[in-house]
């Protein structure tokens, strides 16, 4: 593996690889030093073209707790600014000795085409791109189901995948990468992926996805979800014209105080173990989630943003401990 680029394309074994270091790494949290020497030496750029606080923060701490020195680069208030290309700034960052770079950018793609171009050697991780994929985030949230699945299951979480479990990813499918990484990793890791949102918020060409797609939220949790993933709705991109209210979304499609009881007492009849609630954040609170729910004891929304620091130093720890200080790749 020289780059982490989407999940469609992570195999199984590589994904297995990432969630069982992740685990070794979550220990480092618990240390009185939170540090470990693995990437001394090694440089890694947050290349960050559009705003993120989660992301950023958390790789950047992943990076620092492995040693490595850290450059963050915004493209507000850079040379970006002034036209800059993209090319341009990735060969300057290379000049500098970028071993890693970390790229959150607009466009679909354009991890992609930084790791297929000769502008640097550089391992490249996607931190989000458009409205393609975010396969760091897909990873922490299969993490944060498989400690979750394996702990309500009595067996270890090292080593597993997500065979057996049900997974309800509720709402703004159409902007959310969060949506399509997850998708295609949990299929991967063996689990029964259910989609739930209106028809005007479902992208073109989700009947061909490896998904259940449900158009009422209560029909798919009547289904007693082993986990319900929560997404933000994001107003930022829409226009006001995929449905008609914020109070009516959070009628039809919010993860209500009503539905979260309806939802505790179906796992009821089912098993012992309450349905994990996810969210990718940050949360519209009393619009897709309310606040008893995102509160609630089955909520793993802080457990995510742990885990997300552990998978993020799980990634940059496989990349560029398989990289010699050249840039050539250790097969």
């Amino acid at each position: 593996m020289k780059h982490l680029l989407d999940t469609q394309g992570l195999a199984y074994d590589d994904a297995l690889a990432i969630l069982d270091t992740a685990d070794e790494m979550t220990a480092v949290s618990s240390r009185e030093v939170k540090k470990l020497p693995t990437l001394r030496g090694r440089t890694v750029v947050n290349l960050f073209y559009e705003d993120s606080t989660r992301t950023r923060i958390s790789f950047e701490a992943a990076a620092k707790r492995l040693s490595a020195d850290v450059m963050n680069f915004s493209a507000k208030g850079s040379s970006v600014s002034k036209g800059e290309s993209l090319k341009d700034t990735v060969q300057t960052l290379d000049a500098m000795g970028a071993d890693a770079i970390v790229i959150r950018h607009s466009a679909s793609g354009a991890a992609a085409q930084l790791a297929a171009s000769d502008w640097s050697e550089a391992a490249v991780i996607n931190a989000g791109d458009g409205t393609h994929e975010h396969p760091t985030q897909a990873l922490l949230d299969a993490l944060t189901l498989r400690r979750g699945w394996s702990a309500a299951h009595a067996s270890s979480p090292r080593g597993s995948d997500l065979s057996g479990m049900r997974v309800l990813i509720v709402g703004d499918i159409v902007h959310s990468r969060v949506a399509r990484s997850n998708v295609w990793l949990l299929r991967t890791l063996g689990a029964d992926v259910h989609l739930a949102a209106p028809a005007t918020l479902l992208p073109y060409g989700t009947d061909s996805w490896p998904v259940t797609i449900h158009y009422s939220l209560d029909d798919a949790l009547s289904a007693a979800p082993d986990a319900v993933m929560m997404l933000r709705v994001q107003a930022e991109r829409m226009g006001g014209t995929f449905f008609p209210t914020a109070a009516e979304y959070a009628r039809r499609w919010g993860l209500t105080d009503e539905r979260l009881a309806v939802v505790e007492r179906l796992r009821q009849g089912t098993t012992d173990a309450a349905a994990l609630i996810l969210h990718p954040g940050p949360m519209n609170r009393g619009v897709e989630i309310s606040s008893a729910a995102a509160d609630s004891p089955q909520a793993k929304i802080l457990d995510q943003v742990a885990h997300g620091v552990a998978v993020r130093m799980a990634v940059l720890h496989l990349l560029l401990s398989q990289r010699q200080p050249d840039g050539s790749h250790d097969e």
